[in-house]
């Protein structure tokens, strides 16, 4: 566990607050992520994302002292539900942001709502909790998993690409990302094939794509995964064949992946080259800080750390007021770095994706790019399910 103190009395000087946070004095925000193994890098750029959104607001979100305690779920949903009751119950956790991983979302939501507090996701958007399951404790700052998977299958489908091989971890979150690709892809499935979660070795596979010679592939490989798939795909001498995918190819793999990445296609709610001056001004601030291209992790907690601020600011920095934060949080009276933002019945959002394609920039980073807006203001396919009180 990793603790970072940043209060904004002056510039130069960090203040601990010690224990439980009491709610005139300041908040205390528990940041949940994967800093171990292969999928570290993903937890990384969420953590970074949200430490430099608390730096930039000087240390304070709604205007008061702010704790920000940092805490590795190890990719292992007992381990992470520990530690999330320990947040809230012991260390007096007002927020909790995280998880990057569903099956970790799946450990944490009910230990951390039923404590009272809130649970803003910067990555995790299962569709288990964007329905009939939603959570009037439980927001979501990214998307709901079917969603950026919709963009590679509506791209496939608009593309003519008649028959698609179809691979995914064999998790909630690769079972969304398939389902999420079939609904807008109406063509022929040759294949769909699940691997356990941290496979490395893509071999058999890759077998069975040279034999299917499908029209394309579309794939979600989160972490180490996509590296390895990426750079055995290219060995392979499969790039003749489309590679679509989603978290496979982005700025968490691109420096492990590079050159062999180039010209993949992927599908996003933001890129780092998005036309706007808040998108600008991050992208500057987080390379000059981390000396690495930021991603959508890092985007979407950027965001996560805005939506809490505006929702203090709303309680008129009250944290026990938990029906003013719940407002505020739904208000989501922010500038994204997405742009449009809005969220929808179900705490998820609506909003903009595009199609992004990896290039190699000047300066010989890697980064993907965006293409074309596939959709525009777009709810997920679970909102009207969800039947939460207002």
């Amino acid at each position: 566990m990793r603790t970072i103190a940043k209060l904004a009395a002056a510039a130069l000087a960090t203040t601990m607050i010690a224990g439980p946070v009491a709610a005139q004095d300041g908040v205390k925000v528990g940041v949940m992520v994967t800093l171990s193994g292969p999928p570290a890098v993903l937890g990384e750029q969420a953590r970074n994302g949200f430490e430099l959104a608390v730096e930039q607001l000087g240390g304070q979100l709604g205007g008061i002292p702010t704790e920000v305690v940092v805490v590795d779920d190890e990719l292992k949903p007992d381990v992470a539900a520990t530690k999330a009751r320990e947040l809230v119950e012991r260390d007096g956790a007002n927020f909790v942001v995280g998880p990057i991983f569903s099956n970790i979302m799946m450990a944490i939501a009910k230990p951390v709502t039923d404590a009272g507090a809130f649970l803003v996701s910067p990555n995790a958007g299962t569709s288990t909790f964007a329905g009939e399951g939603c959570n009037p404790n439980l927001f979501v700052a990214s998307y709901q998993n079917d969603q950026v998977h919709e963009v590679l299958g509506k791209y496939a489908q608009d593309k003519g690409f008649a028959r698609v091989f179809l691979m995914a971890p064999n998790y909630q979150a690769g079972k969304d990302a398939l389902a999420g690709f079939k609904h807008s892809y109406k063509g022929e499935v040759v294949g769909e094939v699940f691997v356990p979660l941290g496979q490395l070795d893509f071999s058999a596979e890759l077998a069975q794509i040279a034999a299917y010679q499908p029209d394309a592939i579309y794939t979600f490989m989160p972490g180490g995964m996509g590296v390895n798939l990426v750079k055995q795909y290219r060995q392979a001498g499969l790039e003749n064949i489309p590679f679509l995918s989603a978290f496979t190819v982005d700025e968490t793999t691109l420096p492990a992946q590079q050159d062999a990445a180039v010209g993949f296609f992927g599908g996003a709610n933001w890129a780092p080259d998005l036309d706007n001056e808040a998108s600008k001004a991050f992208v500057k601030a987080y390379e000059e800080k981390f000396g690495a291209v930021p991603g959508t992790y890092a985007m979407q907690a950027y965001d996560a750390a805005q939506l809490i601020d505006s929702a203090i600011k709303h309680a008129d920095g009250d944290v026990s007021n938990s029906d003013a934060i719940r407002e505020g949080l739904r208000a989501a009276d922010i500038t994204s770095l997405r742009g449009d933002f809005k969220f929808g019945p179900n705490n998820y959002p609506i909003q903009d994706f595009y199609l992004v394609k990896v290039a190699k920039r000047d300066d010989g980073k890697f980064e993907t790019q965006i293409e074309e807006k596939i959709f525009d203001d777009y709810a997920d396919n679970y909102a009207d399910q969800c039947k939460m009180a207002k």
